[in-house]
């Protein structure tokens, strides 16, 4: 099982479908990655020889923002908008959707599970 950017790839999968278990790498970038080491898509993770393995994280480390340092990037991104109190940095802090979707209903993906009743209360009883 091959480790490539702090990642360990899983066991038998296609190349092309393993290097995207690496967060900031897709289909089509791992097939670019693929062409330029030279390694065929269909390999077997498992069948990776050790140039193989070597040759694509030299490719992945030069050319590729990827896990820790893209991740930091794109959570630095969000925290620049929320310094700056800007529509897209007000969303993000409310926890609503931010690229315009309808929030009246729906957005429970943003918003979690739907409250009931909070701070109603019944008088008298």
């Amino acid at each position: 099982m091959p480790r490539i950017a702090g990642v360990d790839l899983p066991r038998k999968k296609r190349m092309e479908i393993a290097l995207t278990y690496i967060f900031g790498i897709g289909r089509k970038t791992a097939q670019d990655i693929l062409t330029e080491a030279g390694v065929d898509f269909a390999t077997n993770s498992d069948d990776l020889s050790e140039g193989e393995t070597r040759v694509i994280r030299e490719i992945i480390d030069a050319k590729h923002k990827v896990e820790g340092d893209l991740r930091r990037e794109v959570s630095m991104n969000i925290k620049r908008l929320m310094d700056l109190k800007c529509y897209r940095g007000l969303r993000h802090m409310k926890g609503l959707p931010v690229r315009g979707q309808r929030s009246h209903t729906n957005a429970r993906t943003r918003k979690g599970p739907k409250r009931v009743n909070v701070g109603k209360k019944r008088k008298g009883k």
